[in-house]
């Protein structure tokens, strides 16, 4: 499991501001990704390579 003690959470850009469905992630961890609920920043996170990260936003930016 992934020490996310120090990660640094930012909330999507996509997300609207009005309390819905939100998305935060931490890329500042070294070597992962970690995404996480916003509604619940105590619940779980979803940890991803970077470079896996990095591959799959490239593709959804294409």
């Amino acid at each position: 499991m992934a020490d996310l003690s120090g990660a640094h959470w930012r909330k999507s850009t996509r997300s609207a501001g009005n309390g819905g469905e939100c998305v935060e992630i931490a890329d500042n961890l070294p070597d992962i990704v970690a995404v996480r609920d916003s509604k619940n920043p105590h619940g779980p996170a979803l940890t991803f390579p970077a470079t896996a990260w990095a591959t799959f936003v490239g593709a959804i930016r294409r």
